[in-house]
């Protein structure tokens, strides 16, 4: 990964990681596709390698990555779709040329057209929200309740309480904020912990 970028929040669903290449939007936002070749190294971590990005091609991309955040948002709210949004994602996944591919340990793998091209890639991605966003997946959307990051996120736990996009990012941050509002309290009033 290349050190002057923010790092990827990797997650086990596509389409959910993919919104969060695009994180704290409810505060200062941080992009982590700003250029073409980031989009490139997103998508090849994520099993869906390409030989190179134009500048019209991640604006596709980040068309779609917002596209996929509004319907998943309203979804999460069980709020009607954005009409805009499906149409983009539907869009998206019509143009590609991707296959499923069964590895020899048993795994699946998506295989791109014959000169891995973005559009390809992005089919897979817009598949994978066509799938979460109609319930077709065991879990449900959820919206993270950090105030700035309200995020999308699938939540496969088994209660399906799952407060927080990423525990390592939003879920510690929130519980160290508590924490430290707690302690001032604590100490403007002269009690011990």
């Amino acid at each position: 990964m290349r050190a002057e970028f923010p790092a990827f929040r990797l997650g086990k669903v596509l389409a959910t990681s993919f919104t969060a290449t695009l994180t704290e939007r409810q505060g200062d936002p941080v992009e982590r596709i700003p250029v073409p070749r980031r989009l490139v190294d997103w998508l090849a971590v994520s099993g869906l390698a390409v030989d190179s990005c134009t500048p019209a091609q991640l604006d596709l991309a980040r068309e779609l990555r917002e596209s996929i955040h509004a319907a998943a948002t309203a979804a999460a709210l069980q709020e009607a779709l954005p009409a805009a949004a499906v149409r983009v994602i539907n869009d998206r996944s019509a143009q590609g040329r991707a296959a499923a591919v069964l590895t020899a340990e048993g795994e699946r793998r998506w295989q791109l057209g014959s000169t891995s091209r973005v559009e390809d890639a992005l089919s897979v991605i817009a598949a994978d929200a066509i799938s979460v966003i109609a319930g077709e997946r065991d879990g449900k959307l959820a919206l993270c309740a950090s105030p700035t990051c309200r995020a999308a996120f699938f939540d496969t736990s088994q209660s399906r309480t799952r407060k927080w996009c990423d525990m390592n990012t939003c879920g510690n941050r929130q519980k160290k904020a508590r924490f430290n509002a707690n302690a001032g309290r604590r100490k403007n009033t002269g009690t011990a912990p």
